[in-house]
C-alpha cells in the first residue's frame, strides 16, 4: 500500500488478530466476556468503596481510582474492536485513532503512577503506623492522585502531538498502539523513538524503582516486628498490591521483549492482550481474594444491587 502523509489520511485499517471468518465469532465472544467481567468487577470495587464507610481510607481510595482507570483503559480499545468485528469492518478514522493513542497512553501511565502511589501508601502504613493518618491525610492522597492525572495528561498529549509523520494505512494491531504506529512510519522516526523510550524509562523505570525502594523499606520494617502474627498481617496487606504490580510489569515487559525478539506483529498483538485486557480483568479478583474488609463491602454492594433490581422489576409489573 502506498504511504501517505498522516495529515491527509482520513482513516486507518486495524488488521486485528485474524482475518479468518470462522474465528471472528470466537474472538468476539471471548473479548466481550472479558470486557464485561472487567467493567462489572471494577465497578463493584468502586461501589463497595464508596458505600462502605469502613473502606474510606487512603488504600481503598487509591484502589477505587485504579479500578476506574482500568475500566477506562479497556473501554478505550475493546468496544471499537468488538464493533469492527460485529460490522465486519476494520476501519478507524484518523480522529478515532489519535483519540485511542491519547487515552490509551493516558490511562496506562495513570495505572503505573497509581501503583507507585499505592506502594508508598503501604510503606507509610507499615513503617510509620502511628503517624499514618497524619501523613496520609485527605489533602495529601488527593494531591497524589491529582498530580498523577496531570503527569499522565501531559505525557499522552506529548506522545499524540508527535504523530505528524508519513505512515502506511494498515495497522497490524487491534487498536492504534503508539509503538506500532511509530514503527510503520515512512519517515525518520529516530526522534519519536528517542522521546518514547526516554519517557517510558523515566516513568515506568522511575515508578518501578519507587515501588522496589518502598518494598525494600517495608521488608526491613517487617523484619523488626517481633510477633509472627504481626509479620503475617503486614505481609498480607501487601500481597495483593505486589501481585498486581508483578502481573502488570511482567506482562508489559513480556510484550516488548517478544516483539523485539520475534519482530512478528501477530505475536506482539497476542502478547499485548495480557496487559491491555487480562490484567485489568484480574485486578478485582486479586484485591478481593484475601481482603476481608473488601469482601464485606462487596457482599453489601451485591446485596443492595440485587434488592434494588428486585424492587425495580416488582415496580415495573404494576405500571
Amino acid at each position: 500500500m502506498e504511504p501517505k502523509n498522516l495529515t491527509g489520511v482520513s482513516e486507518f485499517h486495524l488488521l486485528g488478530f485474524s482475518e479468518e471468518p470462522e474465528l471472528q465469532s470466537l474472538i468476539f465472544g471471548l473479548f466481550l466476556s472479558m470486557y464485561l467481567i472487567t467493567v462489572f468487577g471494577n465497578l463493584l470495587i468502586i461501589l463497595a468503596v464508596s458505600s462502605d464507610s469502613h473502606l474510606h481510607t487512603p488504600m481503598y481510595f487509591f484502589l477505587s481510582n485504579l479500578s476506574f482507570v482500568d475500566i477506562c483503559f479497556t473501554s478505550t480499545t475493546i468496544p471499537k474492536m468488538l464493533w469492527n468485528i460485529q460490522t465486519q469492518s476494520k476501519v478507524i478514522t484518523f480522529e478515532g485513532c489519535i483519540t485511542q493513542v491519547y487515552f490509551f497512553t493516558l490511562f496506562i501511565v495513570l495505572d503505573i503512577l497509581l501503583l507507585t502511589v499505592m506502594a508508598y501508601d503501604r510503606f507509610v502504613a507499615i513503617c510509620h503506623p502511628l503517624h499514618y493518618t497524619v501523613i496520609m491525610n485527605p489533602q495529601l492522597y488527593g494531591l497524589l492522585v491529582l498530580v498523577s492525572w496531570i503527569i499522565s495528561i501531559l505525557h499522552s498529549l506529548l506522545e499524540s502531538l508527535m504523530l505528524s509523520f508519513c505512515t502506511v494505512l494498515e495497522i497490524p494491531h487491534f487498536f492504534c498502539e503508539l509503538h506500532q504506529m511509530i514503527q510503520l512510519a515512512n519517515s525518520d522516526t529516530f526522534l519519536n523513538n528517542m522521546v518514547m523510550y526516554f519517557v517510558a524509562v523515566f516513568l515506568a523505570g522511575g515508578s518501578l524503582f519507587g515501588i522496589i525502594y518502598s518494598y525494600s523499606k517495608i521488608v526491613f520494617c517487617i523484619r523488626e516486628i517481633s510477633s509472627s502474627q504481626g509479620k503475617y498481617k503486614a505481609l498480607s496487606t501487601c500481597a495483593s498490591h505486589l501481585s498486581v504490580v508483578s502481573l502488570f510489569y511482567c506482562t508489559g515487559l513480556g510484550v516488548y521483549l517478544s516483539s523485539a525478539a520475534t519482530h512478528s506483529s501477530h505475536s506482539s498483538v497476542t502478547a499485548s492482550v495480557m496487559y491491555t485486557v487480562v490484567t485489568p480483568m484480574l485486578n478485582p479478583f486479586i484485591y478481593s481474594l484475601r481482603n476481608k474488609d473488601l469482601k464485606r463491602g462487596l457482599k453489601i454492594t451485591c446485596l443492595f444491587c440485587f434488592s434494588w433490581s428486585l424492587y425495580f422489576n416488582f415496580s415495573i409489573q404494576f405500571i
